[in-house]
């Protein structure tokens, strides 16, 4: 029989939330650049959040069927937005200072283009994904 102990919530080692500085552009009073918070996320509510940016696209040339593509700009958007901790995204007084009603369009306003690609690389690898690099050194082995 096998120690089931070990799956028990109690007992399984619990992610710390990640601090870095997402963007050199958003300084403290202090003058240093500003640490965002990130965490974690289950599988389950990545799956909703996948699910949920997937769209039916009609096949060309194929009248009445239609094939599922998936947003990813909108699904990276989305992930990252839920596992921002600090800033919150969810700030009123802050989402109509940039003029948006959305946490992902928030992150999307407040990053650029490679700082918004960074974050993803950032959140997705404190999510248990593996870096491009990383992928590649498996492969080799």
């Amino acid at each position: 029989m096998s120690n089931l102990s070990a799956f028990m919530h109690a007992n399984v080692e619990q992610i710390e939330n990640y601090k870095f500085a997402a963007s050199p552009r958003f300084k403290g009073e202090d003058g240093k650049p500003m640490l965002w918070e990130i965490c974690c996320i289950s599988a389950d509510e990545y799956a909703r959040i996948r699910n949920s940016c997937i769209r039916q696209v009609p096949v060309p040339g194929k009248k009445g069927q239609y094939t599922q593509q998936l947003d990813s700009y909108a699904f990276q958007a989305k992930v990252c937005a839920r596992c921002t901790v600090f800033p919150d995204l969810s700030n009123a007084e802050l989402q109509n200072d940039w003029g948006v009603a959305k946490p992902e369009e928030l992150l999307g306003k407040l990053l650029i283009g490679g700082e918004f690609d960074d974050y993803v690389t950032e959140v997705f690898q404190l999510n248990g994904f593996k870096t491009e690099n990383e992928l590649v050194d498996e492969a080799k082995n």
